[in-house]
């Protein structure tokens, strides 16, 4: 079984490309989703009680943009959460991958935007980069409601897309239509099959 990683930054389309993979038929992990899942587990509330207060949750429930908003103004405070967060997304990770394998899957998609930041790319077969230029992820974002300000607070986090760009195995240049992304995907699936029959 071989496991690629698909990341990018917010707003390349790296989600985009998992869905189409997704529909192709491979299993996606999407790391963002166990993160999410993983804030309603009561360790978890718990743990974020404790480090953060009480009023980050309600009716047993973390309040996840409030908490990621105070997170993306404050480095320490986002290496606390992550440090809550990040093992248990992990664990989880690791054990579905470990389904995944038992029931003969040849390859798995790993749906990670912190592949590189968190090292998690060590473990990976490959790694895969949905890029594009700032222009465009900057007017996707808009178009999703996200304030510019608050694009320029979360965007630094990430490592720059040029520098992923060098650390990947394959690059999806994701500037135009849909159309021109489902060609790009076209050639993506051919190499998906090279590296499953290399093994």
């Amino acid at each position: 079984m071989i496991l690629i990683g698909i990341t990018g930054i917010l707003g390349s389309g790296k989600t985009t490309v998992s869905n189409i993979l997704s529909k192709e038929g491979f299993p996606v992990i999407d790391l963002d989703r166990l993160g999410k899942e993983i804030t309603d587990h009561i360790e978890t509330i718990n743990e974020i009680k404790e480090i953060f207060g009480g009023e980050y949750v309600t009716d047993n429930k973390v309040d996840v943009e409030k908490l990621r908003n105070i997170a993306f103004q404050n480095i320490d405070t986002r290496k606390k959460l992550e440090s809550i967060i990040h093992p248990k997304a992990r664990a989880e990770l690791w054990k579905r991958i470990e389904e995944f394998k038992k029931r003969g899957m040849k390859t798995v998609i790993v749906d990670a935007p912190l592949l590189f930041e968190t090292g998690l790319y060590k473990r990976l077969d490959k790694v895969v980069v949905v890029s594009a230029t700032m222009d465009i992820i900057k007017k996707r974002l808009r178009m999703r409601g996200m304030e510019e300000e608050d694009a320029d607070r979360r965007l630094p986090h990430q490592i720059p897309l040029k520098e992923k760009e060098k650390m990947a195995d394959w690059v999806i240049c994701n500037n135009g239509t849909e159309t021109e992304l489902k060609k790009e995907m076209i050639i993506l699936l051919t190499k998906i099959k090279e590296w499953e029959v290399r093994g």
